[in-house]
């Protein structure tokens, strides 16, 4: 996906329940246990994703082309856990706001705030990776 499909792409509504093509990112995202959740570290945050493992890097290394630092996915709760309190109680909604990652999504457990701050970093990442892809391709 590209950042003008992100910037095309509307979260699903409450009553919605769209498929994702990839079943193991559809399932993990529909379990009700949230055993499938990956702890992002991008410089001072710590943001909870839900999806499978694949589309989550694919997520994590997106990101990390915004960053002067190594982006780290962890798939336990970190030592020092969540300090945001809006993040900690994000998992506990209902409804998640998901990302598409490729075939796959992504749900972003995080405040509004720190929701909106990665989501704009995976889309620049998304920006960069495509002026570096074109830059490979002209030459």
């Amino acid at each position: 996906m590209d950042a003008a499909e992100l910037d095309e792409w509307t979260a699903p509504q409450e009553d919605d329940h769209q498929t994702v093509p990839c079943a193991a990112c559809d399932a993990a995202l529909q379990s009700p246990s949230r055993t499938t959740i990956s702890f992002l570290l991008l410089d001072q945050l710590t943001i909870p994703l839900l999806g499978c493992s694949d589309h989550v890097e694919q997520f994590r290394s997106v990101c990390e082309l915004t960053t002067e630092e190594r982006a780290e996915l962890l798939d336990h709760r970190p030592a020092g856990g969540i300090n945001c309190p809006g993040c900690r109680q994000a998992g506990n909604r209902l409804q998640l706001p998901t990302l598409p990652v490729g075939r796959g999504a992504v749900a972003v457990l995080a405040c509004e705030s720190h929701q909106s701050e990665i989501i704009g970093r995976f889309q620049a990442g998304l920006q960069a990776q495509q002026s570096l892809t074109a830059s490979l391709q002209t030459r």
